[in-house]
């Protein structure tokens, strides 16, 4: 039996109306591979609910979960560098039946309080679909947690079971993250990945309009529009130069600036050429745990004489109109989902190159460009630190990794 996959070309046929239910988690069970664990659940490895929600400075996390749930977060955090603010407080099957572990959350305060070094100025609590199927108030136990520790305490959930729902994790973190912000009215533009304190995290509250880069975004921008009277434009993170350098000038249209960016294009423009020159044939695969869209970072590559043999990616309808440039450059190219169970019976296939987390996975004999980083990438900037990385993993013996 082969695992499931389609042509981009094939894909475009059918069009988001009709995407295949390999791709939809409700229509099956859902393999969990070591490369699924990168990216399947809210709670895996990867940009995942626990790690955008430590984004918020000056944080630390209570994750009131059964152990199941909290042992992939053990191991998430001690690899990206933050076991020293995650803690957690497991829940027992008499716990999951009567909901007594939801007291035990101001004690739990208390003791990271305590405990905690430096001491965190806001604790996050995560809940899980447990919770969600007690029907827990987790606002109300904050409060409560809030007023006996004098701490700030904000409640995120991690609900795989509404994954496929108007609000699923990712977004309904993204709006948890901005929910603290108050405006006073004064302008300023800030990005919350390099706030390192809570007072700076806070000043991002004075933006006059807010940019919205990543689609599980919106969600949280149109509540700060709601809530504080803050606009917002929604651009797109692409690596072909000539769309970035439209989406610019669209952009300061739209702000009512004229934007010079010509240096800066054209300094791309030829260090893309001269990458496009060495490295002509190249085969890449590419995930979806990386910072990019991996159908658009298809076309780039493609367009510039690369090949991309695989894609790694579910696929949802916001993926159709960078599918359908895929199709005109690389139209065989096929896309796996690593969630379908027929994903077990996977080969590795040959490729140079792999971008993404979950693709090194699948072909660990290239080399590979993870491509995560918190600090996410946009505009030329993005196009010259990728094919930097690039560069540098083409370029060291096989046994190595690059990433920027």
């Amino acid at each position: 039996m082969k695992p499931f996959s389609i042509s981009v070309k094939e894909l475009v046929a059918l069009g988001a109306d009709h995407i295949p239910e390999e791709f939809i988690p409700a229509c099956h069970l859902i393999y969990s591979s070591p490369a699924t664990l990168f990216y399947n659940s809210p709670g895996a490895v990867g940009f995942g609910v626990k790690r955008a929600a430590l984004v918020l400075p000056e944080s630390a996390m209570l994750l009131v979960a059964p152990n199941a749930c909290g042992r992939n977060s053990t191991v998430m955090s001690t690899e990206e560098g933050y076991a020293d603010r995650m803690f957690y407080l497991p829940m027992s099957e008499t716990d999951l039946v009567t909901g007594r572990h939801l007291s035990r959350i101001p004690e739990a305060i208390h003791e990271i309080m305590e405990v905690a070094d430096p001491k965190p100025k806001a604790i996050v609590i995560c809940i899980t679909c447990v919770d969600a199927l007690l029907g827990t108030d987790l606002p109300r136990i904050c409060r409560k947690a809030e007023e006996e520790n004098d701490v700030l305490v904000i409640p995120s959930y991690m609900y795989a079971i509404e994954r496929e729902g108007k609000k699923p994790p990712m977004v309904a973190i993204r709006e948890t993250l901005y929910s603290l912000l108050e405006r006073p009215g004064i302008r300023t533009v800030n990005q919350i990945s390099a706030m390192k304190t809570l007072d700076d995290y806070y000043e991002m509250g004075k933006a006059n309009f807010n940019i919205v880069l990543h689609p599980e975004s919106v969600y949280a921008a149109g509540t700060l529009q709601k809530r504080l009277n803050m606009p917002f434009l929604e651009l797109h993170r692409l690596y072909d130069p000539d769309r970035i350098h439209n989406q610019y000038r669209l952009f300061g249209s739209a702000v009512g600036v004229t934007m010079d960016d010509e240096a800066m294009y054209e300094r791309c423009i030829s260090k893309r050429n001269a990458f496009a020159e060495k490295y002509k044939g190249t085969s890449v695969a590419i995930g979806e745990m990386c910072n990019a869209n991996p159908y658009e970072l298809a076309t780039f590559l493609c367009r510039m004489g690369l090949t991309v043999p695989s894609v790694f990616s579910n696929l949802t309808e916001y993926d159709f109109p960078f599918l359908k440039q895929l199709a005109e450059v690389s139209p065989e190219t096929r896309v796996y989902t690593g969630i379908s169970p027929s994903m077990v019976h996977y080969e590795e296939e040959t490729v140079d190159l792999t971008i993404g987390k979950d693709a090194a996975v699948y072909c660990p004999s290239a080399r590979h460009v993870l491509w995560n980083s918190e600090k996410q990438p946009f505009g030329y900037t993005a196009v010259e630190g990728l094919l930097e990385a690039m560069d540098a993993a083409l370029s060291e013996p096989e046994d190595k990794e690059a990433d920027a």
